[in-house]
């Protein structure tokens, strides 16, 4: 009969596998409506330092938050609020 042997346990996992809970969005827990384009230093945290737009696991946002981050920076972008990204 074969034997096994226990792992042992990583911290923050539990015997379903399911890890530690999930930071809230910062914009869910403001009640941000929308994101403005007009705002650099905000838009800042989610642009890494060559200019590209963080994941969202990285930055901890929710999905519908995301794709808001993302169009406003472009937008900042265009009007040469934000840098493009180096190659």
């Amino acid at each position: 009969m074969a034997t096994t042997t226990q792992r042992p346990r990583t911290a923050g996992t539990s015997s379903t596998g399911a890890g530690a809970r999930r930071r809230p969005c910062p914009f869910c827990e403001g009640a941000v409506a929308t994101l403005d384009f007009k705002d650099p230093a905000t838009l800042r945290r989610f642009v890494t330092d060559k200019g590209r737009i963080r994941a969202r696991h990285a930055t901890g946002v929710c999905r519908r938050h995301q794709l808001q981050v993302a169009a406003a920076v472009k937008r900042a972008r265009e009007m040469a609020l934000l840098p493009h990204v180096n190659s």
